[in-house]
């Protein structure tokens, strides 16, 4: 395998996903091998609608070493022109063929991009990473994600999914459905870093992750920072994809809502953290998840408290606590004000000792194991 055209949910930014962290580890693992990282589409009308600034897509624009990335563009809604996917999907190919990758292995993430593989004839590789079809979504968004999705299902040379949970409710269309987990760079993770510079004084419980609805629990972090008073803040970092209305109400609760922050600065909120958070809605798409939280979290050893989702839930680790409504909040409170192993602030965080059977598994395992079913 010389070519790979990933076709993602995500844009090849700072904050890194199961993509990013599996493409680049079969970049590092093999030296002949280019990797085309086709990003979601612009669409700058629901820009202007959202308030946001428009963006109008980009050509082939190399980000590493025997990698590119594309984008393409939105015009209209679908509503409204029809044959938008194919469109795109012919630019993400012309793209590639720009390359010269002539018989490249196309990973497709976003199962609302089937088109491309209906389109190419290409080998199939359909990685699920969330039940999109249990997220809430329109009607007709939901429509075509499982029209994609079924047909990938059927048609993929292979399929792999992150979690149990997606195995089992997709058996019943594809038997040989293949597990590979998420993971985390462990090494990366328990290097010790400063504390950073921009969280409040004191102690504070930390959340890291996408904020959207899909998964966080609104009310329950506003019922959490209120909970925390004076002993502490609640500090959230990670892309913000909530309303304004949100944002502002958990601000209002005495929140801190950071932003995104690149991948190589996470450990540190990690590690100096007094709690760990994953106030997460549980719901059947939440349930389908297998969190990149569970293993990042892991990895730094500190408390951790949640609600029963999927993965937290059934963790067995010893520093998880499970609670719902109030008793999340008094429990995030408790740890708080006894911090277990606290870091003293502004000190570098020492990597406490764990059980290496403890520990999380890295991703040079599981590029492994996706390595070795794309050469096959």
């Amino acid at each position: 395998m010389t070519d790979l055209v990933v076709v993602s949910l995500e844009a090849w930014d700072e904050v890194w996903r199961r993509n990013q962290y599996l493409v680049s580890g079969l970049l590092d693992a093999d030296p002949d091998l280019r990797a085309l990282f086709v990003e979601p589409p612009d669409d700058p009308l629901h820009a202007v609608r959202s308030g946001s600034r428009p963006r109008f897509g980009h050509g082939l624009r190399q980000v590493a070493d025997r990698l590119w990335t594309f984008r393409s563009v939105k015009a209209l809604p679908r509503r409204l022109d029809a044959g938008a996917d194919e469109r795109m999907a012919r630019a993400a190919l012309r793209a590639a063929q720009q390359l010269g990758m002539t018989d490249p292995v196309l990973w497709i993430n976003d199962p609302g991009a089937a088109a491309v593989a209906r389109g190419s004839g290409l080998r199939t590789f359909y990685d699920m990473t969330d039940d999109w079809i249990a997220a809430d979504r329109p009607v007709a968004e939901r429509e075509r994600l499982d029209a994609g999705e079924r047909w990938l299902l059927a048609t993929a040379d292979t399929v792999i999914a992150c979690s149990p949970e997606l195995v089992r409710r997709k058996r019943d269309q594809r038997a040989d459905i293949v597990l590979v987990r998420n993971a985390v760079d462990v090494a990366r993770y328990r290097e010790p870093t400063p504390r950073p510079a921009d969280v409040p004084a004191g102690p504070y419980a930390l959340y890291v992750g996408t904020l959207h609805r899909d998964r966080l629990d609104v009310e329950l972090c506003v019922q959490t920072a209120q909970g925390l008073g004076s002993g502490g803040r609640l500090v959230l970092v990670g892309p913000n994809a909530l309303s304004s209305e949100d944002s502002a109400r958990l601000r209002e609760s005495g929140a801190v809502l950071l932003g995104a922050r690149p991948r190589d600065a996470v450990p540190g909120y990690l590690q100096h953290a007094a709690v760990l958070l994953v106030p997460h809605r549980v719901t059947a798409f939440t349930e389908s998840l297998d969190p990149l939280k569970l293993y990042e979290y892991q990895a730094v050893g500190r408390p951790v408290v949640s609600t029963p989702v999927a993965g937290f839930r059934d963790s067995g680790d010893p520093r998880v606590v499970v609670a719902e409504g109030s008793a999340f909040s008094d429990a995030v409170r408790a740890v708080v004000a006894e911090p277990v192993e606290a870091p003293i602030a502004d000190q570098t965080w020492v990597a406490e000792p764990v059980e290496a059977s403890s520990l999380s598994a890295d991703w040079s395992d599981r590029v492994a194991q996706v390595r070795t079913l794309l050469e096959g």
